[in-house]
């Protein structure tokens, strides 16, 4: 049964004031965990209470891998990093890479991530939805970086995984004139797989999961890390991770299964 808790325990507001209010919802499955960023006052904005959060919860699901649907409460995902917050970061913070690391986490991790975006993607917002494997949006979505108009650039991921998804010159249009683009502009770029309107966005996410879930778990772990493995390992990962699957009793389980189908 589904249940729902925060994903860390409370974090002391700076100065040793009451603790602060958890920013994400969990909603944790057998095969799959939702989490809603909430933090509605602030458009969802990710402050540092939300990036603890979010590692505490990669913990959980490095340690037992299930799909991740990440999704935004009050029909937006997230409009950026906390800019309170970033103003007053310094080089140190930039080099310490707290947004990026947190993200990068959440690519890697073992079980594939749904970025299930509704309305505003933009900043860390949109390069947290980057991080993950597949996104699917509604028609009120809007991705940007709006990062150069602030001084700064988009450095949690988007000058490395934009070009990855839609291409450099596209990622070099985005990032370099902060312009922000629809749900159907994203459709024809791949940066959505689907859209869906905002009532049907979160079951478009579970059938995602659904058949994620019909297959087999290892593959799946061993399909993602493939995926993200650097060119230059190809093809010597692919025959290595294969040559694990093929002894496994469950591909044999599962071929023979398909045989039978088969005959009837």
């Amino acid at each position: 049964m589904a249940e729902t808790t925060p994903a860390a325990t409370d974090v002391l507001e700076p100065g040793g004031g009451a603790p602060a209010a958890p920013t994400l919802r969990i909603d944790a499955r057998d095969d799959r965990v939702v989490a809603t960023l909430d933090r509605p006052e602030r458009r969802n904005a990710i402050d540092q209470v939300m990036v603890d959060e979010l590692h505490a919860l990669c913990s959980e699901l490095e340690e037992r891998p299930r799909t991740l649907i990440l999704a935004g409460a009050g029909g937006i995902f997230a409009a950026g990093a906390d800019i309170a917050q970033l103003r007053e970061r310094t080089g140190d913070d930039a080099r310490r890479g707290i947004n990026a690391t947190v993200f990068s986490r959440i690519r890697h991790l073992p079980m594939p991530v749904i970025a299930a975006v509704d309305g505003y993607a933009l900043g860390g917002g949109a390069e947290l939805a980057y991080a993950a494997d597949i996104r699917i949006g509604t028609p009120r979505v809007r991705f940007g970086n709006p990062e150069p108009g602030l001084g700064i650039i988009a450095a949690a991921g988007a000058a490395w995984r934009l070009p990855e998804i839609v291409g450099h010159a596209r990622a070099n249009e985005l990032l370099l004139t902060t312009r922000v683009i629809d749900a159907d502009e994203a459709l024809a770029w791949g940066l959505l797989s689907s859209v869906h309107e905002p009532d049907a966005l979160l079951a478009a996410a579970h059938a995602i999961v659904d058949r994620v879930a019909a297959n087999s778990v290892r593959a799946t772990i061993l399909t993602k890390r493939a995926l993200l493995a650097p060119r230059a390992e190809h093809p010597a990962i692919d025959g290595e991770l294969q040559a694990e699957l093929f002894d496994s009793a469950d591909k044999r389980a599962r071929m023979t299964a398909f045989l039978e189908r088969k005959k009837k």
